[in-house]
């Protein structure tokens, strides 16, 4: 009787293994056709951890329901093109390009693997990336910045922080900017400012320029964006810091590096919203039916101890109407 029990028991144990196996296989199976993520970026930050966030926020985590192939390329944009094509070989799904030279490499590589991307250089349907901003068509769909006037309020902020400056110097990057540059030369700005332009198309060209803008006799220095200044920020805040230059950029993350003043959208809120593309089109949304985004919150950041460095007092009114201040 005991000898039957247990082979019962036995039985019964080596029915519900065997029930198990199908389900162990098909565990297996479902982690191995997890889909994959491509994305491509500069550099690892608080913009790459906003994206990282939005893809939570749909219901994405990596390892747990898809795998993440991610490809910095730092300050190689050289490598954009072979980086492309490792993630169409891993046949990502989707790809994310977190920066104009990413787009472009990712739109030149594939024209069926769905794109979302972030740029803040170009006019997407002038640059003829999309049909339209409504219905962008293709496989293709991101948030732009694209907002003509902003070089002007960038002028107008630094004006009111230098109220007796005359003469301001602009730093952008040659390669990918001058849509952007153009823009902030003919923008609205006040009475009696006038620009000194210093176009970069490389890391070792900053520092000559910063140097020109202080023999021009620049009373401050006006930032554009590029993946290329982005990365270099640290180290344009800190020149600009030795020739006594008062800074503004559209980043918000410049003044906690030492530049005096940021006027721009909330970075990581825009990857925040791109990983929540990214996440819809996973879920069967059509990228091109997805419409192109723009920022609608933007944030002016002072950095008081840069400020103290240069001998600057800033007035009350714009203090006031600050979102952040370094102290």
């Amino acid at each position: 009787m005991q000898f039957d029990c247990v082979k019962r028991r036995d039985f019964i144990a080596l029915l519900g293994s065997a029930a198990a196996w199908p389900l162990v296989a098909h565990a297996q199976q479902t982690a191995g056709n997890y889909p994959r993520i491509g994305a491509i970026l500069a550099s690892q930050n608080e913009n790459f951890e906003g994206f990282l966030s939005g893809l939570r926020e749909a219901g994405y985590v990596d390892g747990q329901n898809m795998r993440l192939e991610v490809r910095f390329f730092g300050s190689a944009p050289d490598r954009l093109d072979e980086l492309t094509l490792e993630l169409i070989a891993l046949k990502c799904s989707v790809i994310f390009a977190g920066n104009p030279y990413a787009i472009r490499a990712a739109m030149k590589a594939t024209s069926t693997i769905p794109i979302v991307g972030i740029d803040l250089e170009s006019d997407p349907v002038a640059s003829g990336l999309v049909k339209s901003v409504a219905r962008p068509g293709g496989n293709f769909t991101g948030f732009f910045l694209d907002i003509p006037e902003l070089g002007g309020k960038l002028i107008e902020l630094l004006k009111e922080a230098v109220p007796k400056a005359s003469r301001f110097a602009v730093l952008w990057d040659a390669t990918i900017g001058t849509a952007q540059f153009h823009a902030t030369e003919t923008a609205s700005r006040p009475a009696g400012v006038t620009l000194q332009s210093l176009p970069i198309r490389q890391a070792q060209d900053i520092n000559e320029t910063i140097e020109q803008a202080a023999r021009g006799q620049a009373h401050g220095l006006v930032v554009l964006s590029s993946p290329l200044i982005f990365v270099e920020l640290s180290q344009i805040a800190n020149l600009a810091l030795n020739a006594r230059l008062p800074t503004i950029s559209l980043f918000n993350s410049f003044p906690k590096l030492g530049g005096l003043m940021a006027y721009g959208p909330d970075f990581p809120s825009l990857f925040l919203q791109a990983g929540g593309y990214v996440g819809r089109i996973l879920a069967g949304a059509n990228p091109g039916e997805l419409p192109i985004q723009r920022p609608t919150k933007f944030e002016l950041v002072i950095n008081l101890k840069t400020a103290k460095a240069l001998d600057l007092p800033i007035p009350g009114m714009l203090l006031v109407r600050a979102d952040k201040v370094i102290q």
